[in-house]
């Protein structure tokens, strides 16, 4: 059996990689934007 699953293990490798050559690689998701706080308070003019 354990023979039977190294081959199965490389049969998925290489249909993995034949997809992967077809349709490109795996879409990975868009990473979330982070909200940076910002001093929107008017400033006071130097005078």
């Amino acid at each position: 059996m354990d023979y039977l699953d190294k081959v199965l293990e490389k049969l998925k490798e290489w249909a993995r990689r034949l997809v992967e050559t077809l349709l490109g690689p795996e879409i990975e998701p868009e990473a979330e934007l982070i909200p940076i706080p910002t001093n929107d308070r008017p400033r006071r003019s130097a005078r």
